[in-house]
This record gives structure tokens, sequence and C-alpha cells, in this order.
């Protein structure tokens, strides 16, 4: 039996990278590409090719031969802080639009079918976000489109061109409307963090008894999932017979005060909240699993203190080393 072939689009990034482990881990032979390396570990890609998806002649080269499965997680991103602002919005789009046309193309000029592609739970309308305690986001309620952000509006462009492949091209896409994913080796500093990476640093780096910032009131409400439970109900959505788009996400809605309560938790610690302005998105957003179980009969099972044990552990590790390395 010849081995299996992936190509993971974005493997520098920390989805990208935590996927590209997972498929070795299965016996796949990977290829990897990003604009850079890993930031935080080498790759295990059997070959990693620095290269701009914005470049078709780059896509071309990469997508050299058949690939069993393509998991296209490039794109321009970060947390609220990156997002919301709207001082990014223009690269935001034209980046990951390009990512997204260049990948697509070279794939179906390859004769290469399976992609997955990570779409989020940005492209959701506004209007059914309003209410922190019920929002709305079962799949079907993408329409009217309202997304808060141009981040995204450029993913319901871009599902919207996959499933167009799929109709006139016959490939089989695969996509996945990602609900916060956090772990582990991701982003936790420098303004593209997302909420659980950014409490963890905070907490990390306050004394017991100190103070911490939240944007808003912090009574908006999310979901977050852990990277390895995303990562399970990828492959199992790419290797259906399901297209999507699905929620992979969890249903455990917590506010953000009860986010920073449960880092504390893990932490040790007790630090006191100051509410401050910032970007801060909807107001309440929760992932919907009852497609996900009906088509995959899977769901997340894992708690989400769980996941913060472990990506508070890695995120302490790295303020301390950090730290250590600063001039006195």
């Amino acid at each position: 039996m010849s081995e299996k072939k992936a190509l993971v689009a974005g493997a520098g990034g920390f989805i990208g990278s935590h996927m590209v482990e997972r498929l070795k881990e299965e016996g796949y032979w990977v290829r990897g590409v990003d604009l850079k390396f890993c930031e935080f570990g080498d790759t295990v890609a059997d070959d990693f090719v620095i290269g701009d998806l914005r470049d078709p002649h780059v896509c071309r080269h990469v997508v050299d031969r058949h690939f069993d499965e393509v998991y296209q997680f490039a794109a321009d991103m970060g947390g609220a802080g990156f997002v919301f602002t709207g001082e990014n919005d223009a690269d935001i789009m034209h980046n990951s639009a390009m990512v997204n046309l260049n990948v697509l193309h070279a794939c179906y000029e390859r004769n290469v079918r399976r992609i997955f592609y990570s779409s989020s739970a940005c492209m959701y309308p506004e209007y059914n976000q309003l209410d922190p305690d019920t929002p709305n986001l079962a799949e079907d309620s993408a329409y009217p489109a309202a997304p808060d952000s141009e981040y995204g509006w450029e993913k319901l462009f871009s599902e919207r061109m996959y499933l167009a492949y799929a109709r006139n091209h016959g490939m089989e896409v695969r996509i996945a409307r990602y609900h916060n994913i956090f772990g582990p080796e991701g982003t936790w500093t420098g303004g593209r963090e997302k909420s659980p990476a950014a409490l963890c640093r905070k907490v990390a780096m306050a004394e017991d008894g100190g103070e911490i910032e939240i944007w808003g009131d912090g009574l908006q409400t999310r979901s977050f999932l852990y990277v390895d439970e995303c990562l399970e109900g990828t492959c199992r959505l790419t290797r259906s017979d399901f297209a999507g788009p699905v929620n992979i996400g969890s249903e455990e809605m917590v506010t953000i005060n009860q986010l920073a309560e449960m880092v504390m938790e893990v932490a040790g610690k007790k630090v006191s909240l100051r509410h401050v302005s910032g970007p801060l998105g909807v107001r309440g957003r929760n992932s919907d699993n009852r497609l996900i179980s009906e088509k995959l009969d899977w769901a997340p099972s894992q708690p989400l203190i769980e996941g913060l044990r472990r990506t508070y552990e890695w995120i302490e590790k790295q303020v301390k080393a950090h730290a250590e390395v600063q001039p006195q």
C-alpha cells in the first residue's frame, strides 16, 4: 500500500503545525508551506517550503504532485486586537483571499480533489450574536449575511468559492467554521494572540494579589476549543462524505470574566480584574454542535479547564524564559 501524502498550508502557524504532527503520527508523508518556520519548535514535516501563497507560482510549485488530503489553514489573522481595530482590514481581506484563490486553483489544476478549508465563526451574522446568553450560530443562520468584521466577510466569500469549485469542477471540499481554537505553541504575545493566551500571559506575569486588564465589562461570552479536539473534528470531516460548512467548537460557553477566573484557578493565583476599553467583537458566541453530531456522530468532550491547564503551563514557561533574556 502506497504512503498517503498530505499538504498543510499554513504549517508554520498554530493549528497547521499541530496538524503536521498529527498527520505524521498517522503515517502520512507531509509537506508544509508557510511564510515562516514554526515559531516554537522544529517542524516534523517531511518537506517544508518557505513561500508566499499569495503568489500563484509558489502555489503551483508546492502542489507539484498528487496529495490525498490538503489542509488550508493559511490566513492573515489574529485575535480581537488585530481583527477588530479596523486598521488591518485591507491586508486581512487581500492576503487571505489571494491565498485561498491560489491554493484552491492550484489544487484544481493538479487534480487534487480533497481539500479542507478552515473558515471561522466570525462569518456568522452580528445580529444573531447581540445577546451574550442566547447567541444563534446554527450553520443555517449564516444568511442574510452580516459578519461583524472584514475578516468574517473574507471567510464567507472563500467558503462560497470553495463550494463553487466543488459544484463546477467536482472537487471534494470540506469546510469547518472554527470557534476560538487554543492551546500550547500558539501566539501568546504581540497583539495577534487570542483571549485564552492573552489571559494566561497576563496572569502568569501578575503577582498573586495583583491586577490584570480585561477589555470591556468581561460579560461578553465565547466558547473555546482545545487544539487536539479541533484536529480530531477536522480529520473526521475531511475523510467523511459531508462537505459542510459545519461548526467545530465547544458548547461550553463562558464569559471572559469567567475565563479569567478559570486561568487564575489553574495558576493558583488570585488577581483582580480592571475593565478597560478595547476591541471586543460580538457580544455572544457559542458553537452549535447539532449538525456535526448528526453528520459525523462526534462532538468535543474535553472540559475547557483541562485545555487551559496545558496552555497555561506552556505560556508560563514562555513568560519566564522571556523574562530571563530581558536586560536588567
